[in-house]
């Protein structure tokens, strides 16, 4: 695992390695994925790895032509998705107040919101544990929403946040230094 200084200071990558990423590394992702917090305990994310052929291929329909070339050479692309029906887990998510289902169910601008919010969190947390593991990330929100949740999400409730490809770097130094950053004082107001 790397230390939380070397996570926060990789940087976003294109170009990977032909080095597969073994399917255990994703499910310890995931298990400490999971333990991230989100409100009312809703796990709302849903996640696809795109790695079959006839996958990619579909994919490729759907992302801005800038990043074809990405997706395409990428060892793996996942799909971030939140479930608009998420709350149907509520009951058993979070036990202690039944409630939440029906309030969640009877108030779709809550539910929805809370669906992207807490899936954007999730997801989130699978890019910096994946990182900690010695991938490199990849975010892409260049693509087709419509498309996208046509082709792959058709017959369900599920509707695409973004993308991220994933690999192993194959970067030693990359072309141009790092962009800049805004400053603490700029971002933050205590009041």
């Amino acid at each position: 695992m790397l230390t939380l200084e070397e996570i926060f200071n990789a940087r976003s990558c294109y170009e990977f390695s032909e080095k597969a990423i073994e399917k255990k590394i994703i499910y310890k992702i995931y298990n400490l994925m999971k333990l991230g917090p989100t409100s009312a305990n809703s796990m709302p994310i849903r996640i696809f790895f795109v790695e079959s052929k006839d996958a990619k291929l579909k994919l490729l329909e759907c992302v801005n032509s800038s990043n074809k070339n990405f997706v395409q050479n990428a060892p793996l692309t996942v799909l971030f998705a939140y479930d608009k029906n998420f709350y149907s887990k509520m009951d058993y998510l979070f036990p202690h107040n039944k409630n939440l289902q029906k309030i969640y169910a009877e108030n779709k601008m809550l539910s929805d919101e809370t669906a992207l919010r807490n899936s954007s969190l999730q997801a989130a947390y699978f890019l910096m544990i994946a990182r900690g593991f010695g991938l490199s990330c990849g975010p892409i929100s260049g693509f087709n929403t419509n498309r996208i949740n046509e082709l792959f999400f058709s017959n369900s409730t599920y509707k695409i946040n973004f993308l991220c490809i994933l690999g192993y770097s194959k970067i030693k130094k990359h072309k141009f230094e790092r962009l800049p950053k805004l400053d603490f004082e700029f971002v933050t107001k205590f009041l």
